[in-house]
């Protein structure tokens, strides 16, 4: 549109002309979505602004709350006006869509959850072009229609590729990388395999890899234009070429995880200057590998025994990585570590207890899984100092579901309730 008109002399068509043109751009301002697991690049960082810098002392103010979601762990997924999150009910997996007011649309079954040790669904969906995807804790991908909930596409790649069960079942949310969706069955034949996002025929299978699970969540990586699926798995971090699945480099865990009968690796790997960095918990610590131009090359630069996050997630701004630490099931601080070196900057104690984290407009968004405070934490390097914080009050059990973060709104799940509260600053 030309904006050379606005100089006409008759005030009316002046201001006419310069209503339309406010009105064009606020229609192609949309909202950020937070359509997976930890968000849009599956960072937990939200690119949004205007938000609170401060919550009035009793919280912000709640929108809506929905209930009846039944068991489950996963996090809100939000992309093109609706919510989508998945529970159990009565041993069976269902996909709740909402709309922005909090009716809800339909509620669509994806079969099977896991029954076993903590049951309920683990799988936050991941929205993609007008569908989203879901992984049953039992190791069954699906796919369906984003609008309708409508089945497109099952596969159970846990049967197929002769998975293990880890403890608590299958975790993973599963990524999406150009055509292919990436699931990791952990299978005997095969740890990572890559779906046709379209059909859920098999691209590639990494039969290199025969590694159980350990509720990985995979990141795509492209270093020096090599593009690459890196993962967690029971024995080391990997990297699979993206194209191919062909094995590219392992790491083992052995010289720095000292609890091997308790592998939990759930956290997605971060990809920053050249480095990819991973932590698991149970005092395993993290750890620091550095690529080379070479993409068949990685070695380890440094190892960290103090940000062991068990499955909370990191946050890295700049040269800063935040998370919070495992000292025992019920206890952890929070910690902010060098990237570069692995040099700890704070380790600081919040209520002593460990969580999950996201991170937007400088700040960090808090979920303490034990007693299901909320803060907001300035996102600097000089220590944990909450500004505001409160108390989610609904559901049962611990507070493990990871805050989802758009348009102006933090969504946090507890148990079978979804509460969504307004962040955004008021002008």
């Amino acid at each position: 549109m030309r904006f050379t008109n606005l100089r006409n002399p008759n005030p009316r068509r002046r201001y006419f002309l310069l209503g339309m043109a406010l009105s064009i751009l606020v229609s192609n301002i949309r909202a950020a979505d937070w359509p997976q697991f930890r968000g849009i690049h599956r960072d937990g960082i939200s690119p949004e602004t205007g938000l609170l810098p401060q919550w009035p002392q009793d919280g912000p103010q709640q929108l809506w709350m929905a209930d009846g979601l039944g068991e489950g762990w996963s996090s809100a997924a939000i992309a093109n006006g609706l919510v989508y999150i998945t529970g159990t009910l009565e041993k069976t997996g269902y996909v709740f869509c909402f709309d922005l007011n909090g009716k809800r649309r339909w509620k669509k079954s994806y079969g099977p959850e896991w029954t076993k040790s903590y049951p309920g669904a683990r799988s936050t969906p991941t929205v993609h072009e007008g569908r989203f995807y879901v992984f049953s804790g039992l190791g069954v991908a699906c796919c369906f229609e984003a609008k309708t909930g409508d089945p497109i596409w099952s596969r159970d790649v846990f049967t197929e590729f002769d998975g293990k069960y880890p403890r608590w079942g299958m975790s993973e949310c599963l990524h999406i990388d150009g055509q292919k969706v990436i699931c990791t069955p952990g299978g005997a034949k095969a740890s990572v395999v890559a779906l046709d996002k379209d059909t859920g025929k098999v691209i590639w299978a990494c039969k290199e890899l025969t590694e159980p699970s350990t509720y990985g969540n995979p990141q795509t990586v492209v270093h020096n234009g090599n593009r690459m699926i890196v993962t967690m798995l029971q024995d080391s971090v990997v990297a699979i070429e993206a194209e191919t699945g062909t094995l590219l480099w392992r790491q083992l865990y052995d010289e720095y995880h000292i609890d091997r009968k308790r592998q939990v690796n759930p956290n997605v790997p971060i990809y920053y200057k050249g480095a990819v960095y991973t932590t698991s918990g149970y005092n395993n610590g993290g750890a620091m590998v550095q690529l080379f131009d070479d993409p068949t090359k990685a070695k380890r630069k440094w190892i960290d025994k103090t940000l062991d996050t068990h499955h909370g997630g990191q946050v890295r701004l700049g040269d800063y990585i935040y998370g919070s630490n495992f000292i025992r099931f019920t206890r952890g601080n929070w910690v902010c570590l060098d990237w570069d070196t692995g040099k700890v900057l704070y380790e600081d104690k919040w209520l002593g207890n460990k969580g999950s984290l996201i991170y937007a407009e400088g700040m960090l968004y808090c979920y303490d899984e034990n007693k299901g405070e909320v803060a907001l934490v300035p996102a600097t390097s000089e220590g944990f100092k909450p500004v505001s914080s409160f108390t989610i009050t609904q559901g049962k059990g611990k507070f493990w579901a990871h805050p989802s973060l758009s348009d102006g709104r933090l969504y946090i799940r507890h148990g079978e309730y979804l509460m969504v509260y307004d962040i955004k600053e008021k002008p």
